[in-house]
């Protein structure tokens, strides 16, 4: 979301919550006969935000900016802001899931303090009003954008307008101001422009000039953006493309490097949340090399700011799929080719769903798995892949199953844990003493699927490592794991063939 709505707008607050239910008698999904709530609640450090309308000057451009007249803490789709009073999720039949988009919150909590990862409850109730399950989540939110590094009064020569800096004493009005200023400076002159203006009943005078006289500008308007469908003005560029490939070029003002030519998250952050948000904090974001250097960053899965700029990219649909690296039983560090499209596979047992959400896309956070529920249910959210660098992200996932990471433990939703060999997740096994006691007729008729988690020598990879410390039994040995120890025939008996 932005800081302040009274100059321009790139988003909205909007938050989208998905929820679903497991049955874990029957094993299967819940969707009828229930209710689903969220409401705000502390996290772990005692930071509540049970209120936006206070923090934020949203509702009071809401009008001019998206032609939508809200009462205080109603987002753009009716959904409220997180209070203490519960609110309702909507069941979608078309994807199995229960859903609140559009919650506008934002990134202070109730004493004024910044938190960009609030947390929500929700809870699942029956017709009687009985409770049947709650879940304690995470609502990500950043007003973080730092446009003033270039853009501030007085900040450096490079961006600065021909009519001088504004110098306005809010520095988000200040430099949401010279940004307009440029922005006229550079196409005022040219007729689409002008043509775009007059459209969207926008001052002859241009966006500037507009602002000023009370009357906000939505990017969108004019630049199509996908987050906001319906929006743009044919014949200019969508605003992904428009930001991503003017700024590749621009010199970083801290380092003097262009930042197309930056191979790590700092590029992004100078928009994206940011150096202090740090959004890119689940398993692969802090992932580390032996080195201690960050082993992922923005660029492994998205490419250089030239390629998500690129004019045959489609904003918030063309994106990096979990196939491009998990595959054959490998975890690959780089998503992308050097022009920026994923890597492709034959093997697709880690693949998301094809054209979800549309034809010709493959998203993750629209994917479906085990059981149908959506690859986030088990995961984590996009950017927060369990584990998580930040604790509120894991509570989900220490609550389900005990421990932090993947919800790998089949107890999280099987009250009775059936034993299978490869309708598990992913073609996986039941986890824990059962198939350890019982897998040997299923690893003598099939070493080959054993290979792909154990690999082709059957001591353990990545894909078998334990993700807690456990302690199985076998062929008549107690053996004792760490959390992150790799599984394999050896640890019990003389490889795969026993003995």
């Amino acid at each position: 979301m932005d800081a302040d709505y009274s100059v321009f707008s790139i988003l909205p607050p909007f938050n989208n919550l998905h929820a679903q239910l497991v049955d874990s008698g029957n094993n299967k999904l819940v969707t009828s006969g229930v209710t689903l709530t969220y409401e705000a609640m502390a996290d772990l450090d005692g930071s509540t935000n049970s209120i936006s309308s206070t923090k934020s000057n949203f509702w009071t451009y809401a009008q001019p900016l998206f032609g939508a007249s809200l009462a205080d803490d109603v987002g753009l789709t009716g959904n409220m802001a997180p209070s203490f009073t519960p609110r309702a999720l909507t069941f979608a039949a078309a994807s199995g899931q229960f859903i609140a988009d559009g919650i506008p919150i934002t990134p202070y909590d109730d004493a004024g303090r910044k938190n960009f990862y609030p947390m929500v409850k929700v809870v699942a109730r029956d017709a009687a009003g009985t409770q049947l399950a709650q879940a304690r989540v995470v609502l990500p939110v950043s007003d973080e954008m730092s446009c003033a590094a270039c853009h501030a009064s007085n900040s450096g020569a490079a961006a600065k307008p021909a009519a001088g800096w504004a110098n306005l004493a809010s520095p988000d009005r200040d430099y949401k101001t010279n940004i307009l200023v440029l922005h006229d400076e550079k196409s005022l002159s040219v007729k689409a422009y002008q043509d775009a203006l007059a459209a969207k009943g926008y001052a002859a005078a241009g966006l500037a000039a507009t602002a000023a006289s009370g009357k906000p500008i939505l990017c969108a308007t004019c630049h199509s953006s996908n987050a906001l469908p319906g929006t743009g003005v044919a014949g200019i560029k969508p605003l992904t493309t428009a930001i991503h490939s003017h700024h590749a070029m621009v010199k970083d003002p801290a380092t003097g490097l262009v930042l197309d030519s930056i191979n790590n998250r700092s590029a992004c952050y100078q928009c994206h949340p940011g150096s202090q948000t740090k959004c890119l904090r689940g398993a692969m974001g802090k992932a580390l090399l032996a080195n201690g250097q960050a082993a992922m960053d923005c660029q492994s899965c998205h490419g250089t700011m030239a390629n998500v700029g690129s004019a045959t990219r489609t904003g918030w649909l063309d994106q990096p799929n979990c196939q491009a690296c998990h595959h054959d039983g490998q975890r690959d560090l780089t998503a992308v080719s050097n022009t920026g499209l994923p890597k492709t596979w034959l093997d697709t047992r880690f693949a998301t769903t094809p054209n979800a959400p549309a034809t010709g896309f493959s998203l993750y956070r629209f994917s479906t798995g085990h059981g149908g529920l959506q690859c986030e249910a088990c995961h984590g959210s996009t950017h927060a892949v369990f584990p998580s660098a930040h604790a509120n992200d894991n509570v989900l996932s220490n609550d389900v199953q005990g421990h932090e990471g993947t919800i790998s433990e089949c107890s999280a939703c099987h009250k009775t844990v059936p034993l299978t060999a490869d309708k598990g997740p992913h073609g996986m096994h039941t986890v824990g003493n059962a198939w350890v006691k019982g897998h040997e007729s299923s690893a003598k008729s099939n070493k080959a699927a054993c290979a792909t988690c154990h690999g082709a020598d059957f001591r353990g990879t990545v894909l078998s490592a334990v993700k807690v410390a456990r302690t199985l039994n076998a062929d008549g040995k107690t053996v004792n794991y760490v959390a992150g120890q790799k599984a394999g025939c050896y640890d019990c008996h003389n490889g795969p063939n026993g003995g």
